[in-house]
């Protein structure tokens, strides 16, 4: 047994053990001078200042009002620039897909309408949401799709696709570029406004199929209501249907 002359031997660590130590030591907060961002934040508005009271006395006091008003403008555009993004993710993070009609009456020409009107004006990014809308509001009037407040586009393009199988796959990609042009992901342009105008023609033209355990010509998600067109329907149910312009 060592006993208490075990605490008398020196310790003698290799270099690699002492290079550790050192390094944990000098690690910290005691040894660590460099400033915190807050700190080198009220530095340079400090210096800011200094400067603008430099400039004021050299060219007058008119100056020294509008060189900060130019700098608070500044501040305010970079938070802007940088809260957007933010803004955007947040959004996406909160809802994973965008809400087609909550709200809007339109029927489906009058938002087709607005379609065609935006798209000839240039702006297709609204050309691309009105197109959708109308795309989804023409399934509510053919009660392909139950109409109800808060619909997404990808739980309208997912619902409408159990329907017309056909046009499912278009559908879902149609319902991601209303997404990505809403949350401004993209901007838009003339192909993508006429990728969704082939999806809505092809959604006019299809006829929905009868879902097993659904009662005949019932929307997906109900059981009652008007009745669905069929294959087998007559075609004057079809023939008032707004087609695209």
């Amino acid at each position: 047994m060592l006993g208490p002359w075990a605490r008398d031997v020196p310790l003698t660590p290799s270099a690699d053990e002492a290079r550790e130590w050192a390094q944990a030591e000098l690690a910290k907060a005691i040894y660590n001078d460099e400033p915190t961002l807050l700190e080198r934040l009220l530095d340079w508005l400090g210096r800011l200042w200094r400067e603008l009271l430099s400039w004021n006395e050299d060219v007058g006091p008119v100056v020294l009002p509008l060189v900060v008003l130019a700098v608070v403008l500044l501040l305010i555009g970079a938070g802007i620039l940088i809260g957007g993004p933010v803004r955007r993710r947040r959004l996406r993070q909160q809802a994973t897909s965008a809400v087609v009609l909550d709200g809007d009456e339109r029927t489906a020409k009058e938002l087709r309408a607005a379609a065609e009107a935006a798209a000839r004006a240039g702006d297709f990014s609204l050309a691309v949401l009105e197109r959708f809308r109308a795309l989804v509001r023409s399934l509510d009037e053919r009660v392909v799709l139950e109409d109800r407040p808060g619909r997404t586009a990808h739980e309208a393009a997912t619902d409408a696709g159990h329907g017309l199988p056909d046009c499912a796959q278009d559908l879902l990609a149609a319902s991601q570029t209303f997404d990505a042009v809403c949350y401004g992901d993209i901007r838009a342009t003339q192909d993508d406004y006429e990728r969704v105008v082939g999806v809505d023609e092809q959604v006019a033209a299809a006829r929905p199929v009868r879902l097993a355990g659904a009662e005949p010509g019932t929307a997906p998600g109900r059981h009652d209501g008007p009745a669905l067109q069929t294959a087998g329907s007559s075609a004057d149910t079809g023939s008032h249907q707004a087609g695209p312009q």
